[in-house]
């Protein structure tokens, strides 16, 4: 997967189409991710005890990999994600549109 948790991300399709949020959580097997503030579902809990009481939940559900794309600040857009070897020899994400080394 080129997107990591942490990176900036725009949802190119579905509901969400658009926005733009920080990357919670990567699931690589499931090949989806949880952005913060993207695909917010309710769920209906009840209580299980004084301490923890039940109610509606509203929460980031995941979505899939391939909706979101890398937001680039120089930019202002979503953009690929490509693979370059450094001088050192270590492998490191770069924007396909600006060439911008994204990790550090």
């Amino acid at each position: 997967m080129n997107i990591k948790s942490g990176d900036t991300v725009v949802v190119i399709s579905g509901k969400n189409k658009g926005k733009t949020g920080k990357v919670l959580t990567v699931l690589p097997k499931e090949n989806r991710v949880i952005v913060e503030g993207i695909n917010i579902i309710t769920k209906h809990k009840k209580p299980g005890s004084p301490t923890n009481p039940g109610g509606i939940l509203k929460y980031e559900a995941p979505i899939n990999a391939s909706k979101v794309m890398y937001y680039c600040e120089k930019d202002k857009k979503g953009v690929r994600i490509g693979h370059d070897v450094t001088s050192s020899g270590k492998k490191v994400r770069v924007c396909k549109s600006c060439g911008e080394v994204l990790d550090k």
